[in-house]
């Protein structure tokens, strides 16, 4: 954070977690899955992006979309993830979990965080679903969460700018933590709002995709079948991290810090 800032970057190949490397990013989120928000990645996928990466890498640890309230079965498998993600190189771990009244499990969350120990730990966007912001944010920063990423509990950063701020001062003025870092804004980041998300959050750390679509290398195509649902991406284009993309935001984000 030479700069005062770092850019999180959020990669599902290792061609994204190369670009955004080379464009500038000081930390990737490693995940699966992007259309449904992020999964857990494969180990395969881990093992390689460590190989060709050299900032850090942080590790999703999600078994499924949909909603953040986990079966015994699933806590099972994201604690088996985390073992193997730490055995296999990750500098981080990224989860949530909720109860179903909509506020933080602090028992799942504390028996995931002893899993992840002693790697860094980010609290995800299923802070953004729920009941009460204020209250959640307190709870996070008693179990020990390192960060927690936020659109401000709407449908963007820029949206949800205001109680991004609320939230800041909120630690701001506990004497357990005061670092800016603690949220880094993230959810429909683009050049286009990046200054106005950064000017009013006072974050010295933010989380975006700066992804663009490429044509598929494919020649023959059957337009008559689709491998996942109608909301899927299209089998005939890729989605992935931007260089360009992300030397702006960098760049934008350096001229305001």
């Amino acid at each position: 954070m030479d700069d005062g800032f770092l850019m999180e970057v959020c990669v599902d190949s290792v061609e994204s977690a190369v670009n955004a490397e080379r464009g500038g990013a000081g930390r990737i989120e490693l995940c699966a899955g992007l259309v449904e928000g992020g999964t857990t990645p494969s180990m395969g996928l881990l093992q390689v992006v460590k190989q060709c990466v050299r900032v850090p890498v942080f590790v999703m640890i999600r078994p499924r979309g949909g909603d953040f309230l986990y079966s015994d079965r699933e806590v099972e498998v994201m604690k088996a993830d985390i073992r193997l993600a730490k055995l296999h190189g990750a500098d981080g771990l990224v989860f949530g979990a909720l109860t179903e009244d909509g506020r933080i499990d602090t028992e799942l969350c504390t028996a995931l965080l002893a899993v992840c120990r002693p790697l860094p730990v980010t609290f995800h966007r299923a802070f953004d679903m729920v009941h009460d912001p204020l209250v959640a944010l307190e709870t996070l920063i008693s179990l020990g969460f390192e960060r927690v990423l936020t659109s401000g509990c709407d449908s963007s950063a820029l949206e949800g700018l205001s109680l991004i701020k609320r939230l800041a001062e909120q630690v701001m003025f506990s004497a357990r933590c005061v670092t800016s870092g603690l949220f880094p804004p993230g959810g429909g980041i683009t050049e286009r709002n990046l200054q106005r998300i950064l000017e009013g959050s006072t974050a010295s750390e933010f989380h975006c995709s700066a992804r663009s679509a490429r044509d598929s290398g494919m020649k023959f195509r059957n337009p008559n079948v689709a491998m996942g649902a109608s909301f899927s991406a299209p089998e005939y284009s890729i989605k992935v991290a931007d260089v360009a993309k992300v030397r702006t935001l960098n760049a934008i984000a350096k001229n305001i810090l």
